[in-house]
């Protein structure tokens, strides 16, 4: 029988820990994260955790408490990451298991563990407020320029082709002045959020996000036409991988190929700076049916589809995670039936309108 146990450690131990397992953690997973998460009200880190197996690093699990409307939960954002070959169902319910036990025993306030797992299980819970993914694509950047496009599809190397004739197009690194005027950059994801129907934080997330990882660990590029933006993207990085975290287009730079040219352009600048793999985050699955508008634009950079672990909610009280589950439906009911009387309203007006006599 395996004997495990996780051990608490301090931020030099974890990465020298890892190192020696040969893991290669993502940012979110690293000291370097925290800065980040201190910036934003209601986030603390937690506890930095290797879980041994026989005295030997099986996974690292860095957990940040936040702080919800009413309760607090742990979320371990691209977390436990594990040493060797991936987990058996066993291994990953042992882990979990022993986890939510030390989480009860220290912070007994805490109402769920938010954790990525590979394989499903009766105890794991959908996200009560949030999306996931469990598929994603991956760019090998340690190929070269020309085997990279040529490990397109056929119209992902089309569109990169046209975009790079487009000689209005100008792609650039603009770290150095992300500072300066996020606004501009901003209302373009405002027109995006509401062009793809999706909820979108307030400004001062992206610039703290730019400012507190610092040039290092986080890039943010453009596609400008005549000195306008129409397509920018913050990616996020360490020494081997790089994550397209945020994106954002103008209807003007998605007719002219923006987001073409700026995955192109992305991935030529971090292949220069070392980077080996390039996470383009995320498309859909029965997981995150919302995603399928990216998964077109997405999949045609690679020939592949790679499967990752998705983020579950891990009930440590299930009484109290049950309550929220119930609170949050009603919440979801009551924002529906407003929405829905929003959009009568409008359309009576708009009826009235038109039969109203001109004067």
């Amino acid at each position: 029988m395996v004997a495990s146990a996780f051990i608490d450690v301090d931020d030099s131990t974890f990465l020298a820990a890892a190192q020696k397992a040969q893991v290669n953690l993502p940012l979110e997973q690293m000291p370097q994260w925290d800065a980040f998460e201190a910036s934003v009200a209601g986030r603390t880190p937690w506890k930095r955790l290797v879980w041994t197996c026989d005295g030997v690093a099986r996974a690292f699990i860095s957990l940040t408490s936040m702080q919800g409307r009413g309760f607090t939960y742990l979320w371990a954002k691209h977390g436990p990451v594990w040493a060797g070959k991936e987990p058996s169902p066993a291994e990953e319910k042992a882990f979990r298991t022993q986890l939510v036990r030390i989480v009860r025993a220290e912070s007994p306030h805490i109402a769920f563990v938010r954790m990525h797992m590979l394989h499903r299980d009766t105890d794991l819970q959908p996200l009560l407020q949030s999306v996931t993914f469990n598929r994603t694509v991956l760019l090998d950047l340690t190929q070269g320029e020309e085997a990279l496009l040529a490990s397109f599809k056929k119209r992902g190397r089309r569109d990169v082709r046209k975009a790079l004739r487009n000689t209005e197009l100008v792609a650039a690194d603009e770290t150095a002045k992300a500072g300066d005027d996020f606004g501009e950059l901003y209302q373009l994801l405002v027109e995006t959020g509401e062009r793809d129907s999706f909820g979108i934080n307030e400004q001062a997330t992206y610039e703290r996000m730019l400012e507190a990882l610092g040039p290092e660990h986080a890039r943010l590029y453009t596609v400008r036409i005549a000195g306008e933006a129409v397509c920018w993207g913050i990616v996020t990085k360490t020494d081997r991988l790089a994550t397209y975290y945020y994106a954002a287009s103008s209807a003007t730079g998605r007719q002219a190929g923006a987001p073409d040219l700026l995955v192109w352009f992305m991935a030529c600048e971090l292949a220069k700076a070392g980077v080996e793999v390039f996470d383009l985050m995320g498309i859909d699955s029965d997981l995150a049916p919302q995603l399928v508008g990216v998964t077109r634009f997405k999949t045609k950079f690679s020939e592949e589809i790679t499967p990752v672990a998705a983020a579950w909610d891990v009930p440590v009280h299930r009484r109290l995670y049950q309550a929220l589950q119930v609170a949050l439906r009603a919440k979801r009911g009551v924002s529906a039936r407003l929405r829905q009387t929003r959009e009568h309203v409008s359309a009576g007006l708009q009826r009235l309108r038109r039969k109203a006599p001109e004067e």
